[in-house]
C-alpha cells in the first residue's frame, strides 16, 4: 500500500482545517471563522484500500507575540522534517499576498512536491477563479494546483487522489479506524472550545482553552479557561445562558465521538496570562 506523511501550510483562516476534514471523510479538527483556530499539530488519517494519507494539519504561520504562539511556530517549524510533501492551501476569496509569499518561500525551498488548493471556490465566478489561479503559480514551481471548495466538496476528491499518488510504497501507520491522532480527551476539549469560539467574538477567542478533568462514563467534566473577570462574564452570560448555550452545542458531538450519552458539566476559570504560563501549556498540551 502507499503510505505517508503530507503537511498542510498556509495563512491562518484559509481554511486548512475544514479541508483536512473534507479529505478524511469526517471530522478531525475544530473550525471556526476565528484565526488561531488551530493551535497544536493535528494528524488527520485519511484511509482507503490501498492508501493511508496523514494529512499534518498545522497552526497557521504567524510572529509570535506570546509563550503560546511561540509554541505554535515552533511546531510550524518542526512538522516540515520527513514529510512526503507539502499541500499549500490559499483562499480563493482573499488577494494572494505578502503573507502567502512568505510561506511559499518556506515550503518551496523544502525539496519534496508543493500541490497548491486554491480553496472557497465556491460561489465565485470562472474569471475570478482563473485570475486567482494564475497568482497561485507565479509562488513557486508547484507540482500541481487544485481549485477546491472544502465546504462543498467540490475537487476534494481529485486532491486527495493527486496526494495519494505522491506517497511511497509503506506500512499503514495507524490502525484503519483511526482518524486522527488527538487523545480522546484533547479531541473533547477541542469540541467544547470550538462551540465557545463561535459563540464569543472580539479578543475573547483568543483567550479560551479548555481542560478536561474528568472523561467518565456517564459523566464529562471540564473547565473554559479565561484571562479575566470580565472574559469570565461574557463566557458564563447572563443568568449562565452563553455557558449553557455552549455546553447544549457539544454535547451531541461529544456523545458522538464518544459513542454514548453523557452529563456534560461545564465550568468557566479565570487563569490570568494563561497564555505566557509554560507549565499550563504542557498541561494543555501546547
Amino acid at each position: 500500500m502507499r503510505s505517508g506523511f503530507v503537511a498542510v501550510a498556509g495563512r491562518p483562516n484559509v481554511g486548512k482545517s475544514t479541508l483536512v476534514n473534507a479529505l478524511c471523510g469526517g471530522k478531525v479538527a475544530i473550525v471556526s471563522d476565528k484565526p488561531q483556530t488551530t493551535r497544536r499539530r493535528i494528524f488527520g488519517i485519511a484511509n482507503g484500500d490501498d492508501y493511508q494519507l496523514v494529512l499534518v494539519d498545522l497552526p497557521g504561520f504567524q510572529r509570535p507575540r506570546d509563550e503560546l504562539t511561540e509554541r505554535m511556530q515552533r511546531t510550524v517549524d518542526a512538522s516540515f522534517e520527513d514529510v512526503e510533501a507539502v499541500l499549500f492551501v490559499l483562499s480563493a476569496r482573499e488577494r494572494i499576498g505578502a503573507g502567502d509569499r512568505f510561506i511559499a518561500s518556506r515550503v518551496f525551498a523544502l525539496g519534496v512536491p508543493v500541490v497548491i488548493a486554491l480553496n472557497k471556490v465556491d460561489r465565485l465566478k470562472p474569471a475570478h477563479i482563473a485570475q486567482q489561479m494564475a497568482a497561485a503559480a507565479r509562488l513557486g514551481d508547484f507540482h500541481a494546483l487544485h481549485p477546491v471548495s472544502a465546504k462543498t466538496g467540490d475537487g476534494v476528491g481529485d486532491l486527495r487522489a493527486e496526494l495519494v499518488d505522491l506517497l511511497p510504497e509503506g506500512p499503514a501507520y495507524f490502525p484503519q479506524e483511526q482518524r486522527t491522532d488527538l487523545p480522546l480527551e484533547l479531541q473533547v476539549a477541542e469540541l467544547v472550545r470550538e462551540k465557545a469560539l463561535w459563540l464569543t467574538r472580539d479578543e475573547v477567542p483568543h483567550a479560551i482553552s479548555v481542560e478536561v478533568e474528568e472523561l467518565g462514563e456517564k459523566v464529562v467534566r471540564a473547565s473554559i479557561l479565561v484571562e479575566t473577570e470580565s472574559q469570565k462574564q461574557i463566557v458564563v452570560g447572563r443568568g449562565g445562558a452563553m455557558v449553557k448555550e455552549i455546553g447544549t452545542r457539544a454535547r451531541p458531538e461529544i456523545e458522538a465521538l464518544l459513542g454514548r450519552r453523557i452529563f456534560l458539566d461545564l465550568k468557566v476559570k479565570v487563569r490570568p496570562r494563561w497564555r505566557r504560563d509554560a507549565a499550563l501549556l504542557e498541561r494543555l498540551g501546547l
